[in-house]
């Protein structure tokens, strides 16, 4: 094992640690923050009190979809140890959980809470690895290495923010005055465009381990999820004009297409037979 398996297998077992046993003490203490300053907004502003229920659930769930990715992390270090080269894909989606969570908590948090933001050391620790993995992969140039770090980290801005505008939604939907009813159109877009986001942020994730093995599908399931959230947030924007949200999400997708499209041959192989012409 040379050294740069070794650093490796150090980031991975740090990581897998962290998300085991200090990141879910974070978002309790994060999502409890949180709780008690929306309790107490919610007392003039009811129409806050939606984000008490969503972020009881989210905060919770990533939480345990990061303890399982600790677990993984973990238990592939045999494997990062020995040099496999099927880890770099799984190490990616693994780091990017705790990247793209981190982030989505932080936003709410800095918002209602203020003052040092506990959820980006989650978001950090995740980048730290993310990174790590390209760091340490060898490329056929720098330019390649760079590319793959900027795409990629576009991957994971997309796919947090699209998720925030999906939590957005429902936040709105919970406290719309008409209820059960839509009243008018900039209500119904919103019961498309949140699903369509989450959509997306599926898509974009399921896009990262796909990408890693440089094969074609990865690289058309991201395109298809930037296309998607581009086509869905220009009509929001438009529609709803109270925030630049759905704006800053297509302005988003648009970067990581012009990305893909450029760069489309350092990402993929071409010569992998992933989809059938």
């Amino acid at each position: 094992m040379n050294m740069t398996q070794l650093i490796k297998c150090i980031i991975a077992v740090g990581v897998g640690f962290f998300m085991l046993l200090v990141a879910p003490i974070l978002v309790q203490i994060s999502l409890e923050a949180l709780l008690g300053e929306l309790l107490i907004i919610v007392v003039t502003q009811p129409q806050f009190s939606s984000g008490i229920t969503l972020f009881s659930l989210f905060y919770p769930l990533w939480r345990a979809i990061g303890y399982i990715a600790g677990i993984v992390l973990l238990a592939m270090v045999p494997s990062i140890y020995k040099g496999k080269e099927w880890t770099m894909k799984v190490e990616l989606t693994a780091y990017a959980v705790p990247a793209v969570s981190g982030m989505f908590m932080f936003l709410p948090y800095i918002s209602f809470v203020g003052g040092f933001p506990i959820p980006m050391i989650i978001s950090f620790v995740g980048l730290l690895g993310f990174w790590s993995v390209f760091l340490f992969q060898k490329y056929d140039s720098v330019l390649e290495k760079i590319v793959n770090i900027i795409t990629y980290t576009f991957i994971g801005m997309l796919t947090t923010h699209a998720f925030v505008i999906g939590v957005g939604a429902q936040r709105m939907l919970l406290t719309r005055a008409a209820a059960p009813l839509f009243d008018g159109l900039e209500w119904w877009i919103l019961t498309l465009s949140g699903e369509v986001n989450w959509m997306a942020v599926l898509m974009l994730f399921a896009s990262i381990p796909l990408m890693a093995e440089r094969k074609k599908n990865g690289w058309w399931i991201a395109l298809v999820a930037a296309l998607t959230i581009v086509t869905i947030n220009i009509p929001t924007q438009i529609i709803r004009t109270r925030t630049l949200d759905y704006l800053i999400g297509a302005i988003l997708a648009a970067g990581l297409l012009a990305l893909l499209l450029i760069f489309k041959d350092r990402l993929i192989d071409e010569n992998q037979t992933n989809l059938r012409e």
